[in-house]
This record gives C-alpha cells, structure tokens and sequence, in this order.
C-alpha cells in the first residue's frame, strides 16, 4: 500500500488548495488522513476510491440535469 503526502495529495488533486482539501476530509468527500509521527498520509488507494466516487456522481447528475 503506497501512502501520499500532502504535496503528494495536493498534486495527484490537480493543485487543490490546503483548506479546500481539509474541507473536503471534514465533508466526507475525501478519507482522513494517517497520522505517522508528526506528519499526515493518505492511503493512494482510498484517494483514487474517493476521486472514481466524485467522479461518477458528477456524470450521475449531468445524466440527471439532462433529461428535463
């Protein structure tokens, strides 16, 4: 299991910001993060389930949008 940094997760997030990716965490729409030490990481794998998530719940409701 590969862990990403928050560089890492700001990069592989196309440049979010850090306060949108916290926000992000405290909604739900990104996984917490693990604490090693005094630095945090994501599980890559949990990061990737999260983005394919958003991902197909924004075709959902462009299918949704479309059909008025």
């Amino acid at each position: 299991m590969r862990y990403l940094s928050f560089r890492e997760l700001q990069k592989k997030l196309g440049g979010r910001g850090r306060s949108s990716i916290y926000r992000d965490v405290e909604f739900g729409r990104l996984p917490k993060p693990i604490k090693f030490g005094a630095r945090l990481y994501w599980p890559e794998s949990d990061i990737d389930a999260a983005i394919t998530a958003c991902a197909e719940a924004a075709g959902d409701a462009a299918k949704a949008g479309g059909n008025k």
